[in-house]
């Protein structure tokens, strides 16, 4: 079993991308992952706008990337790029915070003219980060993101068989990365 950060870096109370990943976040549990579910919106905005890598809601957060195994993250775009709330977080995370992960991007959009913005703007910061493995992104329309009425997420068949492969092949990467056994230090 897995430890998966799912990291959403919506600024809205009402995001649709923070519904998707909740609805992700299932299948994760199904493949008998812990999914620890986090958004960005709600630490404390003065550690966020005032780079405080030291506030305490901060440490916690780099203290949950460190433990992860995988951290799928998930962000609306905005002017053809990650939430500002998302890189802001982002920054105040040790340089190679994501080193050994193995991470999901996801983005939602209300047009498919950000639908590059997964592999242009979010995967080289990832990247950057020391991610040991960046599976395949998507980008999900705002538009297919709706609500049944008991509150759950609803997507189009298309749309939902694709997140399932990716959430699957991104489950798989997680399985066989904690299944290798780490090589022991062995002073000399």
């Amino acid at each position: 079993m897995a430890v998966v950060l799912s990291l959403s870096g919506s600024p809205s109370a009402a995001s649709r991308t923070s519904r998707l990943l909740r609805h992700l976040d299932a299948r994760l549990e199904a493949n008998r992952h812990e999914v620890v579910p986090l958004n960005v919106r709600d630490l404390p905005a003065e550690a966020l706008l005032g780079a405080d890598p030291g506030h305490p809601a901060i440490a916690r957060v780099a203290g949950l990337v460190a433990r992860a195994d995988g951290i799928v993250v998930g962000t609306p775009v905005y002017k053809a790029a990650y939430a500002g709330i998302l890189k802001a977080l982002l920054d105040l995370l040790p340089q190679y915070a994501l080193a050994g992960k193995t991470v999901l991007p996801l983005a939602t959009g209300g047009s498919t003219a950000h639908v590059l913005a997964v592999d242009y703007a979010l995967r080289p910061v990832l990247s950057s980060m020391g991610a040991a493995h960046i599976t395949q992104g998507w980008f999900v329309l705002d538009k297919e993101i709706g609500s049944g009425p008991d509150g759950r997420v609803t997507l189009p068949a298309a749309t939902a068989a694709t997140l399932d492969e990716l959430v699957d092949r991104f489950s798989a990467s997680l399985t066989a990365t904690t299944a290798v056994p780490r090589p022991l230090h062995v002073a000399g």
